[in-house]
This record gives structure tokens, sequence and C-alpha cells, in this order.
């Protein structure tokens, strides 16, 4: 019995000296992860601006002329462009286009290999410039001073005018309406916040409001100028007819 004790023990003895000199060997090397490169993801790619819009050249600045349509009908009376006239015709503030301009003074009728405007082009153009030969002779006498393609011009001429708030009181007018030509720059002032006093100009002629003229940076912010500005309306009271079948 005793015999088979010390068989035991001496096999248990055994056993926790192996399990001691196990527990004493160093454990297997392991790589640190704490100083190991990250793997970054890519860059994004940059997003393309699809909104941006083409830079035209060889001039300083846009102006961007808005007509109160019922004044040049009136006005104009039998010789005025039906297609913009007849009655029925609901314009309001129509483009009257968009001219490039030097600080003082501006170019005209510019070279072109491209004077004619597609029938296609004009279909795109009639909700803001409602004629066909308003649209042809803006391009001809102001669009070809910009140095850009007939496309890529009035691309920009109906992005300025989007970025163009027209007051409330002023979208639709059903009778003659007298008005004070400083208050119909302050209601566009107020409309389109970073318009400047000195960056547009209210028109005139001897009895009728005329035009609103915006000045536009070649990125159609808005910004000052003063030879624009000096031909504002000196009247204290012009008219603007309404609507033509309002």
């Amino acid at each position: 019995m005793n015999a088979v004790r010390s068989i035991f023990r001496a096999a248990v003895l055994a056993a926790g000296s192996l399990a001691l000199l196990a527990a004493c060997e160093p454990a297997p090397e392991q790589k640190s992860t704490a100083n190991a490169p990250i793997d970054s993801p890519a860059p994004a790619a940059p997003v393309a601006r699809t909104d941006a819009l083409p830079t035209g050249s060889g001039f300083d600045f846009y102006v961007l002329s808005l007509s109160w349509s019922p004044s040049y009908c009136e006005a104009e009376g039998e010789d005025a462009n039906q297609q913009q006239c007849a009655a029925g015709r609901l314009y309001a503030f129509v483009v009257h286009g968009l001219w490039p301009q030097f600080e003082r003074g501006y170019p005209e009728d510019c070279a072109t290999q491209n004077p004619n405007v597609p029938r296609d082009t004009l279909r795109t153009l009639y909700d803001i410039m409602p004629s066909a030969g308003l649209i042809r002779y803006q391009w001809k006498k102001h669009g070809t001073c910009t140095n850009m393609a007939q496309n890529d011009y009035f691309r920009v001429l109906r992005a300025a005018r989007d970025r163009i708030v027209i007051p409330a009181e002023f979208r639709r007018l059903d009778n003659y309406k007298t008005v004070d030509p400083m208050e119909v720059e302050g209601a566009f002032l107020q409309s389109n916040p970073g318009l400047a006093p000195d960056g547009l100009a209210v028109t005139c002629d001897k009895r009728y409001l005329r035009e609103v003229r915006i000045c536009m940076s070649k990125d159609l912010s808005f910004r000052s100028c003063p030879e624009v500005d000096r031909r504002a309306c000196r009247l204290s009271k012009a008219v603007m007819p309404p609507m033509r079948g309002g």
C-alpha cells in the first residue's frame, strides 16, 4: 500500500514539475499592432460640379437687363413685336439681355462664325425671352462678345435670370400702377440679399418704367457698377401698364 502511495506521489510531483516548467517558458512571440500602419480608406474622388458655368472672357462683368414687357408693348404700339405683345401674352418682367460690360463702356457686334440661333434653342428660351427676334438680336449684339459658344452663353443667361427673385408685387399686374422707381429698386434689394443699391439701376422713359438692370460678376455674384447706376431713372413717378390680356 505504501509502495502504491509512493508511486502516486512521485507521479503527481512529476506532473507538477512539468506544469511549472511549461508556465515558465516564454509565450510565442506576437507582433504588436500598436504601431502598425493602419490601412486608410482611399481618398474620395472629387465631386464634379454639374452646376459649374462657363466663364466668358474679354470683358469685366455682366448686366442682366429685365424688361417690364407691358411697357415695351405699350410704348412701341403697332411697331411692337407681336410674338411678345399680342393680346393674351401674359408676360411681366422678361429678360431683355445679358450684356458683357467693361468698367467703362461695353463691346458689341463682335465677329462670330455662328450668327444664327437654331429653332431648338429658341424654344428653350421663350419662357424668359418672349420673341425669336429678341433672342437672335441679343446673341448677335451681345452674346458674340463673351467669347463663349452660343449654347454656353444662353446657359449663363438662364442661370443669371434664375439668380434673381422678382418681388411678389411685380410678378403680375392686372391694372395700371404708378410707382416710385426708388420703391421698385427697394423691392428688388429686399428680395435679393447681397444686392446693393450701387449694383442695379431702374430705368424709365418719359412715362413708363422700362427695365431693372442688375450687375453681376462672371460667377454671377452681385457687384457694384457705378456707370450703370448713374443711368437710373430720375422720375419720381413712372407708369407700369398691366399685362397683356390681364
